[in-house]
């Protein structure tokens, strides 16, 4: 899966009603979706400090291999941290859901109750790093180039993009083809902006690692095919000084250092090879930090406790395939899953049973549905399987063990489950309704997915469906999950305080039959479409937050995934360098917020040339 980002500006926003009666337009140096901006006024962020000094390295690992500086044309497997080299046109603070500031564009106008399209002014001191200055030009040919050039989950983001003009050199519109789409000035305001002088001789659809031309805080500084890529901080940066930055992209020099798994990633670590580590895995953070950097105390464990909503960590059920497009199989096999012991056993307690799939917000359905969730679903429930009727309306709790390992009771209820159902167990093999063997590919690509899946199979074993565990190649992986060739897999899905468009990508009919999508369960329910589309043309943040609850109660009902663990947490260590500002982000640990301590850095040079 790839990774998400954010953004601010000083300038007040002047509201422009225009006469006419069916037109609200308004000009602002910001865009609020369903809130109101805090920080308009402030000479920087709270949680930053002005006064940072600038200067040092922050070094991080990747996993994998990379051979594409372009991660906009979903082609290769795009370098980590190259959102460094590009600004987008408006951004977010660390603090609020559904606002952004000022970067590129200085002010937009739009009309937010008939949102036919929007106009971005850009700011006339944007530079792209080669001095050039950013221009309608440049925004024209990046969207441009997204509509006819990107990935198709992209493509279908921006699906309702009807054409950009070029006003003038420094304003630039987008005009939609609906009639009223209040998300897609959020959308086009954060992503990222190409240089189109830079791409005259080249194929935006290709792969590539020759340097990118962007108008962001970095440059590519060195490119080491396949093992690290790193990048420089831009003294020239045009937007250094807006409120947003002050404090911010402290590091001269930021590298990220791959490896072919996270375990040899952490000996990495431990020896100094990179200097930020982020921990995943919940053995290594209650048993593996006790090597001589963290009793000597230059290594620190730092737990960073946000507000966001858990990424979803599941198993993914293909639908296009039989047995799997049966939900009363999928229904089944979710009984198979022992969270409770793996959670004890494996975890050391550490992660919680995601209950939702915007669990740890306020976007989550908890208990059975409100009045207004009721009335909202009455004219939906017919269309729905009676499973689907039963799960949507009810308090919705996944199966618990009793932790013991056996997930005895559970099981028994899973082979009722399937023999009611009408499948059948002979000599210990389990047969479908049609007298066909029930076997499975469970398709992975990580080392150390193992160790957390097996007791799952086991239960699946005893119950009699057949797995194989197969693991692939990074590159397999990807283009194996981009044409939905598995049976089951595992996903981690982000997901953001402000749901719109993107959910037509993960659950909507039409991601479900194009290759490359984020649709990997292959859902085609015309409910849950329905519900997405009055999700995204939500007028206020209630209905936002009705819709996705219950939006959040069928994905649960149709057994689509099987949610598993998480935690409202990020685990970092880091060797003892880095300094942070007292005030902390909601939304974000805020890394592009700290800083480098010269001092410290030299005692940690010298620790480790002793070692």
């Amino acid at each position: 899966m790839h990774k998400f980002n954010f953004q601010l500006s000083l300038l007040v926003g002047l509201s422009v009603i225009s006469h006419s009666v069916f037109s609200a337009q308004q000009t602002t140096s910001y865009i609020a979706i369903h809130s109101k901006p805090k920080y308009l006024e402030m000479m920087a962020m709270p949680y930053a400090n002005p006064n940072a000094p600038k200067g040092g390295l922050l070094s991080q690992a990747a996993q994998g291999t990379f051979d594409n500086l372009n991660s906009m044309n979903g082609k290769g497997n795009a370098t980590e941290g190259v959102n460094y080299l590009f600004d987008t046109l408006m951004t977010q603070s660390l603090d609020e859901v559904g606002v952004l500031y000022p970067l590129l564009a200085q002010k937009v106008s739009y009309d937010p109750e008939k949102t036919q399209s929007v106009t971005f002014y850009l700011n006339p001191k944007a530079r792209f790093s080669n001095g050039q200055p950013v221009t309608a030009a440049d925004v024209k040919f990046s969207f441009d180039a997204y509509q006819t050039k990107s990935n198709l989950g992209l493509q279908m983001y921006l699906a309702d993009l009807a054409k950009t003009e070029i006003i003038n050199a420094h304003q630039v519109k987008f005009i939609f083809k609906s009639t009223h789409n209040p998300k897609m000035p959020f959308i086009l305001a954060t992503l990222p902006i190409y240089s189109k002088v830079d791409w005259q001789k080249r194929d935006f659809s290709r792969i590539t690692l020759q340097p990118i031309i962007g108008s962001g805080p970095y440059v590519v500084e060195r490119v080491d095919p396949g093992r690290s890529i790193s990048y420089k901080r831009n003294p020239n940066y045009w937007a250094k000084d807006l409120p947003i930055n002050k404090g911010r992209y402290n590091f001269d020099r930021l590298r990220y250092v791959y490896y072919r798994n996270w375990d040899i990633a952490f000996e990495g670590f431990k020896s100094g090879q990179y200097t930020l580590h982020e921990e995943t895995n919940p053995k290594k953070w209650v048993t593996d930090y006790r090597f001589p950097a963290v009793k000597a105390g230059f290594v620190t464990q730092y737990k960073f406790r946000h507000h966001n909503p858990i990424a979803t960590e599941s198993y993914v059920f293909n639908t296009r395939r039989k047995p799997l497009n049966d939900i009363r199989f999928r229904q089944a096999l979710t009984y198979a899953y022992d969270f409770e012991w793996q959670n004890k056993a494996l975890f050391y307690g550490q992660y919680q049973r995601l209950q939702s799939y915007f669990e740890n917000s306020e976007l989550a359905a908890t208990g059975r549905p409100s009045k207004t969730e009721l009335e909202l679903l009455k004219p939906l429930l017919l269309k729905l399987s009676p499973l689907m009727q039963q799960g949507v309306l009810a308090n919705w709790k996944y199966p618990v063990s009793d932790a013991s390992g056996f997930n005895r009771q559970n099981l028994l209820t899973a082979r009722q489950l399937l023999i009611q159902a009408g499948y059948k167990i002979k000599e210990g093999q389990l047969f479908t309704p049609e007298e066909k063997k029930v076997q499975l590919e469970f398709l992975i690509q990580q080392d150390g997915k193992q160790r957390t899946l097996l007791p799952f199979i086991r239960n699946l074993k005893k119950l009699g469906i057949a797995v194989n565990l197969r693991q692939v190649d990074a590159p397999q992986y990807l283009e194996r999950t981009r044409r939905y060739d598995f049976d089951m897999t595992t996903m981690n899905l982000p997901q953001s305080l402000n749901p719109g468009n993107e959910q037509t990508q993960f659950w909507g009919s039409v991601a479900a039959a194009q290759d490359g999508n984020y649709n990997y369960a292959g859902i085609r329910n015309p409910v849950i479409d329905q519900v997405i589309s009055k999700l995204v043309a939500s007028k206020s943040r209630e209905q936002q937050i009705i819709y996705t609850r219950i939006l959040d109660r069928l994905l649960r009902a149709g057994y689509y995934q099987i949610p598993t663990y998480g935690k409202g947490e990020n685990w970092y260590a880091y060797w003892n360098m880095y300094q942070q500002p007292k005030v902390k982000p909601a939304l974000s640990s805020g890394i592009e917020y700290w800083w480098s301590d010269a001092n410290k850095a030299k005692k940690v040079a010298k620790y480790l040339h002793q070692q």
